[in-house]
């Protein structure tokens, strides 16, 4: 007999996947595209395609924490945390005027905060916190000033109208707004809360920080490229430099990294510096390869922290050199995550080769020398991913591993893998062509 907590945790749960089918069906459907309910709403294929992964992904983050609801660690309390997580960043995504944007950018630090204080595993979680807020907060408060900025030149604070001026602001202000979304995505150089962050937060915490809230960094520069004037500055071709080579070092501090969690954080900066590089090259084929590679890192990722994860509960520890042996046991896990480690390098098919061959091929054609970079960050992206796999699925399964949690909660697993490679693969084959409003 279910008491009420477990039915009200799976009713979010099938909630956001019943949500994720009608979204898509209506997208693919001919569902409008524009300003909706008087102005309030903006659409268009990039607010979409992450609405629809902030949905999907909170899914899966109530799905991979069930934990929480088997000890009872306050599960009441994180429902209402992750739906005003979700709520937060549907209508940041959404909205239409530079100021919810704004406010909704910074609420939602909130329910993170909640999540990793509350559900974290080290005491370590509160310098992680610290962190976490130093960094956005500190780094996004230029942000509030230019939207200031706008408001007094403007007249307004709505995309529609401010899109069409042409603004003279000066490099300071470009640089500080800049700032706010480069923290967020991050760039290399302050990305210093990320692994933190990543490595004290639970598997729902792990789960929305990789698979969605990187997406606003991303999402930010895209919508503010206009107010900024991005485009030729130096600054900007500063910061493209910065972030390829730094998704370069970051490879190979995944390559050396003895941590599992920490690996998988580590390469979030690679794919987000080849996002940055596709955002600023300016051209059709950058931004529709950053949309692609923005959505389907959100959903690998999820997936590689849930399934380290459950490799901590089944052998006690995240170090590589302790976890091994697990393909000999657990087939269909091992099946799983060899998918999710091929789709991380972006093997064929999935939604991550279109989008990596498109930004490639953008970058390229803003500079020819950055073909040394990008053939460094696969390789390096090859060899850490097969690291992963190799060194946690070969070799003697570990004595001191309990039988009963190994064959538990395979269902579980199974159906989270496949919910996760299945949107992979599937919107590669079906991939239309995209624009940006």
């Amino acid at each position: 007999m279910f008491d009420r907590m477990t039915v009200m945790w799976w009713v979010v749960i099938w909630g956001c996947c019943w949500w994720s089918v009608l979204w898509v069906l209506s997208w693919y459907g001919g569902m409008g595209l524009g300003s909706v309910f008087g102005g309030m709403i903006f659409l268009d294929e990039l607010s979409c395609s992450l609405g629809w992964l902030v949905v999907f992904v909170c899914g899966l983050s109530v799905l991979g924490s069930g934990t929480i609801l088997s000890l009872g660690e306050s599960p009441g309390k994180f429902l209402v945390t992750i739906v005003a997580l979700m709520a937060a960043l549907i209508v940041c995504f959404g909205a239409s005027s530079f100021l919810v944007f704004y406010v909704m950018f910074e609420a939602s630090l909130i329910p993170v905060l909640l999540i990793i204080y509350s559900w974290g595993y080290q005491p370590e979680r509160l310098q992680a916190g610290k962190y976490l807020v130093l960094y956005t907060v500190g780094a996004s408060l230029p942000l509030l000033v230019s939207v200031v900025w706008v408001y007094l030149e403007c007249g307004s604070v709505m995309f529609s109208y401010c899109s069409q001026a042409t603004w003279g602001l000066g490099w300071l202000v470009r640089v500080g707004v800049s700032m706010a979304f480069l923290v967020k995505l991050p760039v290399y150089g302050v990305h210093l809360w990320l692994p933190k962050a990543h490595v004290e937060a639970p598997v729902s915490g792990s789960m929305m920080l990789a698979g969605v809230l990187l997406k606003l960094g991303g999402y930010g520069l895209v919508r503010f490229s206009g107010l900024t004037g991005l485009g030729g500055e130096l600054f900007l071709e500063v910061v493209v430099c910065l972030s390829l080579f730094g998704g370069v070092l970051a490879s190979v501090v995944c390559c050396v990294q003895s941590d599992m969690k920490g690996l998988v954080a580590y390469s979030s900066v690679g794919h987000m510096g080849m996002v940055l590089g596709g955002i600023c090259s300016n051209t059709v084929w950058g931004l529709n390869g950053a949309i692609l590679l923005m959505v389907g890192h959100g959903l690998c990722s999820a997936g590689l922290f849930f399934a380290v994860s459950e490799m901590y509960k089944i052998f006690g520890s995240r170090m590589l050199f302790m976890v091994r042996g697990g393909g000999s046991v657990l087939p269909s896990f091992s099946l799983g995550l060899f998918c999710l480690s091929s789709f991380n390098v972006a093997a064929p098919p999935s939604m991550n080769l279109c989008g990596e061959v498109m930004l490639s091929v953008s970058i390229l054609g803003y500079s020819v020398v950055f073909s040394v970079v990008i053939v460094g960050l696969s390789f390096l992206c090859c060899l850490y991913s097969w690291l992963l796999y190799c060194g946690t699925q070969y070799g003697g399964f570990p004595w001191w591993v309990r039988s009963g949690l190994v064959s538990g909660g395979s269902l579980l697993v199974s159906m989270l893998f496949v919910s996760t490679v299945f949107p992979l693969v599937g919107f590669c084959l079906v991939l239309g062509e995209f624009k940006v409003g």
